[in-house]
């Protein structure tokens, strides 16, 4: 399962909640720490020269992703993976027969800003790239479906509303 959204929108805190409580092994991938792996070089992934780094690390993560899923884990990527990085993923998890979900968790802009700027340690605060990476959420087109508004919802509303659509496969991509 891929959980996404700008920053802010509480991924990583769900993704914790989901796997700790989940029933089966489980594995909780933050994206942020495959970023963080290059030691030199490294461009901050939300800037448009970084496209080939993060492209790299994308491959990575959906390897590592499936890989797990193969071992018979429940995995939640919690990152910001926008729709222009799913092929990758489509293709691992077609290749190797795993089901893929994508849900997207997006507040609104001011919420998203309150939330980002509130955060600790290493969060991206800058509230330029924050309103960037909301935009890049804002329009999603067809996977517009995989959508949870989490504007006005707690911590708990927020992980019910996701175990919901996992249930359902409200956030499954097709693979075929």
């Amino acid at each position: 399962m891929i959980l996404t959204g700008p920053p802010g929108a509480g991924k990583s805190t769900i993704a914790r909640m989901l796997t700790e409580a989940h029933p089966a092994p489980a594995v909780h991938l933050p994206a942020d720490e495959f970023w963080r792996y290059i030691v030199t070089g490294a461009v901050a992934p939300f800037l448009p020269e970084a496209h080939p780094q993060n492209k790299v690390v994308i491959d990575i993560l959906a390897d590592t992703a499936v890989r797990y899923a193969l071992g018979g884990y429940f995995v939640v990527l919690d990152g910001i993976i926008g729709p222009w990085f799913l092929p990758p993923f489509i293709a691992t998890a077609r290749t190797n027969r795993v089901r893929l979900d994508y849900l997207v968790l997006r507040p609104t802009l001011p919420e998203t800003l309150r939330r980002a700027q509130a955060r600790m340690g290493q969060a991206l605060r800058r509230s330029a790239p924050i309103r960037s990476l909301h935009h890049q959420f804002s329009d999603l087109g067809e996977l517009e479906s995989h959508v949870l508004d989490t504007t006005t919802d707690s911590v708990l509303m927020t992980c019910t509303a996701v175990r919901n659509a996992l249930r359902t496969a409200l956030g499954t991509v097709s693979a075929d």
